[in-house]
């Protein structure tokens, strides 16, 4: 018995004996499979890094093109041409490009507004809407049969260029339309912007073309004109149409008008796609009174933003010339 118990216990033995390592094999293979993910692990988390550490330099690199955005190309405007005036001594303060001749958009309604009125219309005069002018005239809250006094529609030709306003006003100027626009450029040539000239009288086409410089010039002389200069320097403006009786509300385009920033004398704004965002204003800065004409801006916000990055380099350039 004791034999046969020896046996057992020594084939028992023998069977543990054989079992160790593949237990052993086992067991370092599941190891090995609990600590895999931890490498893959690592090995994502190094890529990471390393991504991480070769994107530091790209970020640190696009922070000063941010900057660059704020302050505008160069430091001073995005809009592909641009000129400060100085109106009593007429000295050039800054140009960009202020001699290339670009399309300009509703800067042309302030040559409609002076032909217009040297007409000396009766403004109180009552003018029907035609579907006419509406017929691809844009946006506007004007209606076919609808009844507006002729210094109403001046308020929404110049305040926030309604171009069927501006055609109900051509037509009611007792000029011809062909008549009109060679008294536009007649009155430009008279002016001496030589690189102004005119087909039609709201700026919708881009064959309206002009230079910074030419609307500078303009600009200073529309200002002359009280009428111009009171309506273009209103922030907003309400008034009633005679038949049928319906209420308007015009808020001016120019966004410097509503603002508290400068005073303005006189301005206007403009845009078609050939032209980009335009504008052209007049404004006083601690005193000091300065024509400001932005071509061809990118955005609706850029170009008033221009305008004040200009008046601001012309400040510190007075400053330094002080000094």
């Amino acid at each position: 018995m004791q034999l046969r118990a020896l046996r057992r216990w020594g084939a028992l033995l023998l069977v543990t004996l054989v079992a160790c390592p593949a237990m052993t094999a086992g067991a370092t293979a599941r190891s090995t499979r609990d600590r895999a993910p931890t490498r893959v692990q690592a090995t994502r988390t190094g890529t990471g890094a390393a991504v991480a550490k070769r994107a530091r330099p790209r970020r640190a690199r696009r922070a000063p093109a941010r900057r660059a955005r704020r302050r505008g190309p160069r430091g001073v405007v995005y809009a592909r041409n641009a000129i400060v005036v100085d109106p009593l001594t007429e000295r050039v303060l800054f140009e960009k490009q202020s001699g290339e001749t670009v399309p300009i958009a509703s800067l042309t309604k302030l040559m409609t507004a002076l032909v217009f009125l040297e007409q000396k219309p009766d403004l109180r005069r009552v003018a029907e809407v035609t579907r006419a002018e509406i017929s691809g005239g844009g946006h506007t809250q004007l209606r076919n049969h609808e009844q507006v006094s002729l210094y109403d529609l001046l308020h929404m030709g110049l305040m926030n260029s309604d171009n069927v306003a501006t055609r109900v006003l051509a037509r009611e100027s007792g000029l011809t339309a062909d008549a009109f626009v060679a008294r536009m450029n007649a009155r430009a040539a008279e002016l001496g912007l030589a690189h102004t000239h005119y087909v039609e009288f709201t700026g919708l086409d881009e064959r309206n073309v002009s230079t910074a410089a030419d609307i500078a010039k303009l600009l200073r002389v529309a200002a002359d004109h009280y009428l111009i200069r009171e309506i273009t320097t209103t922030p907003t403006y309400v008034f009633t149409s005679e038949r049928p009786p319906r209420t308007h509300q015009i808020v001016n385009s120019n966004r410097l008008v509503r603002g508290s920033r400068y005073e303005v004398n006189c301005g206007k704004t403009g845009f078609i796609s050939e032209a980009g965002y335009c504008v052209a204003t007049w404004v006083r800065d601690r005193g000091r009174d300065l024509i400001t004409v932005v071509l061809g801006a990118p955005t609706n916000a850029t170009r008033f933003a221009d305008v004040v990055r200009l008046v601001q380099r012309t400040e510190t350039l007075s400053v330094s010339e002080a000094r």
